[in-house]
């Protein structure tokens, strides 16, 4: 593990690529998730000890830490490897809190999707009509093109300036989401807003959408999702961060810049992707979300239905993903299931789930996929697979 000032002087010498590679390369978009194998293993049953001999595996691969859940109905099993602390020699722990990264968005989504059912929003509305003047050409931006990824939105992370305060070693540095929106739109779209059948995956869209959220409730997206996901659905080791740190126990993320020793950037401030990628929670509270959404209990008929809608298959992510609203569709060896995945530095999580949610496999490891070793990668896609495939 490698100190903050050491981690600065690393990227001073390599440049202003290596503090993209180091940061940039592992933020939430997707899009930077290293390609899988294309092939994938035939769908088979994997007992326990099989599933616990290839979490050890993946380890063994390259990655610090690893915690993996696989839920069919009522039976849960929860299995880990490696460490959750390297400095302190602490084994990964089926509890331990961890980023969740970019599976924010599915929470993201189903509070404006309730906003929906409740009347206060509709999918049609534009962006200029419940957030003036924040974005340019927001009157032909529509809800349902924020979720979908279809708005044409740069995304802020590629903004030079957003990295400036953590490669200069503040790595606790706030940026306000409004700023974040401001850095997206200076510079030009992608294309016009909904002039696309594909997604182009950008976290803009998702810190607009809980901006337009909270503008409509008078609340914070953390006091939102508290109330509407949080506390009905008894996820109490769930939160919505606006400083750096984790509840106790919690996995540390790791990074390597150039080469080992690993870089600990757990510490960093959960604002870079706030709306879109801050929530901390644990394996089962983030399955038990998961299900409750896909079994009907958080949002109408309706809602669900857009939600699973899903555009055709994404030229930024992995071969067969496609994404709906807040929701991807992961092709698997036993059929499609549906999900999230997330990299923040430091963490990595996909989360399949069948369509009714009774079926579920989440993969955590605490190392972000823009600095795993090729072994490592192909290791976690098998992994996932393989579990998921399990309960069928």
């Amino acid at each position: 593990m490698t100190s903050a000032t050491d981690m600065r002087a690393t990227w001073v010498r390599r440049g202003k690529l290596a503090g993209a590679a180091a940061i940039a390369t592992c933020l939430t978009a997707s899009a930077l998730i290293a390609q899988p194998s294309s092939a994938r293993p035939a769908a088979a049953t994997a007992p326990q000890a099989t599933l616990q001999e290839d979490v050890d595996g993946l380890v063994a691969a390259g990655v610090p830490g690893a915690l993996l859940l696989v839920r069919d109905g009522a039976r849960t099993v929860r299995l880990t490897g490696g460490l959750g602390d390297v400095a302190r020699k602490t084994p990964m722990r089926a509890g331990d809190h961890f980023k969740i990264a970019s599976l924010t968005k599915t929470y993201t989504a189903t509070v404006v999707l309730q906003l929906v059912a409740e009347g206060k929003l509709r999918l049609s509305d534009n962006v200029e009509r419940r957030l003036p003047r924040l974005v340019p050409n927001g009157r032909n931006i529509t809800i349902r093109q924020l979720l979908n990824h279809t708005s044409g939105l740069a995304d802020f992370e590629n903004d030079p300036r957003y990295l400036k305060p953590y490669l200069s070693g503040n790595l606790g540095y706030y940026w306000a989401p409004r700023r974040l929106v401001k850095l997206a739109v200076s510079h030009k779209p992608l294309y016009p807003p909904g002039k696309t059948s594909r997604s182009t995956y950008s976290n803009t869209n998702y810190v607009i959408a809980g901006l337009i959220a909270e503008a409509v409730t008078g609340h914070s997206i953390a006091v939102e999702l508290r109330r509407r996901i949080f506390t009905p659905l008894g996820l109490r080791r769930t939160s919505y961060p606006t400083k750096p740190g984790l509840p106790a126990p919690y996995a540390h993320g790791y990074s390597v810049v150039d080469k080992p020793p690993a870089i600990d950037l757990t510490l960093l401030s959960p604002s870079l992707s706030p709306h879109s990628g801050a929530i901390v929670s644990t394996a089962t509270d983030v399955a038990d979300f998961y299900h409750a959404l896909l079994s009907g209990r958080l949002l109408a008929a309706r809602q669900l239905k857009a939600m699973k809608t899903t555009l055709p298959e994404a030229r930024f992510d992995i071969p067969g993903q496609r994404y709906g609203l807040g929701l991807e569709l992961f092709p698997t060896s036993c059929g499609d299931a549906l999900g999230h995945n997330g990299v923040v530095p430091g963490y990595m999580t996909f989360i399949f789930s069948t369509a009714n949610g009774r079926r579920q496999a989440l993969l955590m490891i605490n190392q972000d996929a823009g600095t795993l070793p090729k072994a490592a990668v192909e290791a976690f896609y098998k992994l996932i697979d393989k579990a998921f495939c399990s309960t069928s």
